[in-house]
């Protein structure tokens, strides 16, 4: 039930953001943790949201997949919380609960109704500070995890080859490492480990508490200092991650599977975030990938889809947020029948010939207006899902974003220009800041 907040949800959440709205109310207790309320009437209904700043990037050396592991424990019980207890009280009280880690943050979230708030905010408050897992249940959810890798990535040949592609893709940098680790890791994985990671991490200034929904700010205010403001600040240490070499060289990864049914050809280049490399160009870099790979009228599949016919579907996305360097990423499969890399290489050398027109002649006045209205309209949408305005916030703030930044995201987007997009396409598309990777069944015999 606890899974590792893979790509595509990560993709999702940030690509809709929220729409232009009032700034929702804030706050920071005493002991440093900071506090985002969002209202929204509509539903008798709360969600609460504890982000604690760090994720898999952040592990010690020699043990990854522990912030993973440790999100899973977490669920095991304090004094007070028999293991198991927390999630069958929530359900008690009908609401959902789950958790998620990614390469730089951690998340705790409850779907409840409003009354119960202060119910699964005392248990989040107790178990950043009062969590225990005896030997025995470390033993068993280390096999739980295990399995988890094994049916999400060993049994998944997509999921195997994106785990290559970004060893490939970062030579220095954790976010090449995968977040569930590697199996021969995590069988290494131990209590003491779990302990420390949590000792230094879980602190509640190094937390962002965001709540959503059917709430009053002053109450939520009221409600958190009462069960969070009681508790101690600690000494976080820094996020010091090695950071990228010069890439040099391009890469190619190639994974044949007998499982592979459906061919894919992607390319990952690395990209700036908003708050790594030349950050100037996130912006720039939003639009483009909506420009080339958004919808029936998008570039790539126009090209290569409609008009070449090389390709059943085709498009790009920008992954954000990130902390550190992030990706902006090609896709694309084949018509049915392919089933070797000669079969790919049409729709590589299309792709590439698409690249050479934008970095050649830019993009078009006409798609940049497409594409800023695409954008907008799904922040629109995105008000729907109190829920994803939570992420969203959560997110953010995580990765050293601001409200100013979420709240002002679709007036930044409509003044995104032309020349903005075509010096962001100029930035990333560097074939020797790439990996191409390349999906196929196993050759016949």
């Amino acid at each position: 039930m606890r899974s590792v907040l893979v790509a595509a949800w990560l993709i999702a959440a940030a690509l809709v953001p929220a729409a232009a709205q009032e700034r929702p109310a804030s706050f920071t207790l005493g002991n440093g943790m900071q506090a985002v309320v969002i209202e929204d009437h509509r539903a008798p209904v709360a969600v609460h949201m504890l982000w604690y700043k760090v994720g898999g990037a952040d592990e010690p050396p020699g043990k990854p997949g522990i912030a993973h592991f440790l999100e899973h424990l977490m669920f095991k019980g304090t004094p007070a919380i028999g293991p198991g207890e927390f999630s069958r009280t929530v359900a008690r009280n009908g609401g959902r609960d789950n958790a998620f880690t990614s390469a730089d943050y951690t998340g705790y979230h409850q779907t409840i109704s409003r009354d119960k708030l202060e119910l699964v905010m005392r248990m989040e408050a107790e178990r950043m500070t009062g969590l225990v897992f005896p030997e025995d249940h470390v033993r068993n959810e280390r096999e739980v995890v295990l399995e988890e890798r094994r049916s999400r990535t060993d049994n998944d040949p997509s999921a195997r080859l994106y785990e290559q592609a970004m060893a490939a893709l970062y030579l220095a940098h954790p976010y090449r490492l995968p977040l569930i680790g590697w199996e021969h890791d995590i069988r290494k994985l131990s209590r003491d480990d779990a302990i420390a990671f949590y000792r230094t991490w879980y602190a509640p200034n190094n937390a962002v508490l965001v709540v959503a929904g059917d709430v009053d700010p002053a109450e939520v205010k009221t409600l958190a200092e009462r069960h969070y403001g009681p508790i101690p600040p600690r000494a976080v240490p820094p996020r010091v991650r090695p950071q990228e070499p010069p890439h040099i060289a391009a890469r190619r990864v190639t994974l044949h599977d007998g499982r592979v049914r459906q061919p894919a050809w992607d390319r990952y280049y690395l990209a700036p975030s908003r708050t790594a490399g030349e950050s100037q160009h996130a912006f720039g870099l939003r639009v483009l990938a909506q420009v080339l790979g958004a919808g029936s009228t998008s570039r790539l599949n126009r090209r290569l889809v409609v008009e070449q016919g090389v390709a059943a579907s085709a498009g790009a996305y920008y992954e954000l947020p990130a902390i550190d360097l992030s990706r902006f990423v090609l896709h694309a499969s084949p018509k049915a029948g392919a089933q070797g890399e000669a079969d790919l290489l049409p729709i590589e050398r299309a792709m590439e010939a698409v690249i050479a027109d934008v970095l050649r002649d830019g993009i078009t006045p006409e798609e940049l207006e497409r594409a800023k209205a695409g954008l907008l309209a799904s922040s629109v949408y995105a008000r729907d899902s109190v829920m994803g305005q939570a992420r969203l916030y959560g997110m953010a703030l995580s990765t050293g974003l601001t409200i100013d930044d979420v709240v002002g995201w679709p007036q930044r987007v409509q003044a995104v220009t032309l020349e903005e997009v075509n010096a962001a396409a100029r930035h990333v598309f560097r074939i020797e800041r790439s990996v191409t990777a390349m999906l196929l069944p196993k050759p016949q015999s």
